[in-house]
């Protein structure tokens, strides 16, 4: 159990997500806690034009899903997508979107967003944030997109890169949470996780 909360606020804790960057987070922090992720498709219900609020519903969705199947759990639901002139660059579908994405995000800053929720359906537990961080990237030249891209480091990553890897070189600096920018923002997650 990790030192910094409430055992009530980490007792019976479900991951409702695949991802294996936060199933990282998690156990760096000494949470115990079961992984079940959202059905597939889930996060497609979701409606909202805002690209800056769509992390937030996302993630209230997946928690929901997984809470109305263990409604006594604690379960954390979260989401992240890359921002840049307004526009969402989510997980690329190919190498090609990959090349694309780095191309557009090459020497220019944009905006991570992750959702966050926390959900327990038996006795109405229902909190949702979200965490905002701006990274720059360096100018990259074309040889280093097609190296990064040929790695496969950034697929089935938002924005198709990832910081806490190889990305690492891609990136000039961060303002905001560097944990955000992997996929969970452990500040925000401690916030609401307080609140239980």
């Amino acid at each position: 159990m990790n030192p910094l909360l409430p055992e009530e606020a980490q007792r019976n804790l479900i991951l409702a997500s695949r991802s294996p960057r936060r199933r990282d987070i998690l156990r760096r922090l000494d949470f115990e806690f079961e992984i079940i992720p959202a059905r597939e498709h889930v996060e497609d219900e979701a409606s909202c034009d805002d690209p800056f609020e769509r992390p937030e519903v996302r993630a209230r969705l997946k928690a929901a899903d997984v809470s109305s199947r263990h409604p006594d759990a604690i379960v954390i639901g979260a989401d992240t997508v890359v921002i840049i002139d307004g526009d969402v660059l989510e997980k690329p579908s190919d190498d090609g979107e990959s090349i694309r994405f780095l191309r557009r995000l090459s020497g220019r800053e944009h905006t991570v967003v992750t959702g966050v929720a926390v959900r327990r359906d038996s006795n109405g537990l229902d909190l949702g944030a979200r965490e905002e961080t701006k990274v720059r990237f360096r100018k990259l030249t074309d040889t280093e997109v097609l190296r990064y891209v040929a790695s496969g480091e950034g697929r089935g990553k938002a924005g198709s890169y990832a910081v806490q890897g190889l990305g690492a070189g891609l990136v000039r600096s961060i303002n905001g949470c560097f944990y955000n920018v992997v996929g969970l923002p452990v500040s925000l997650l401690f916030d609401l996780l307080r609140k239980v």
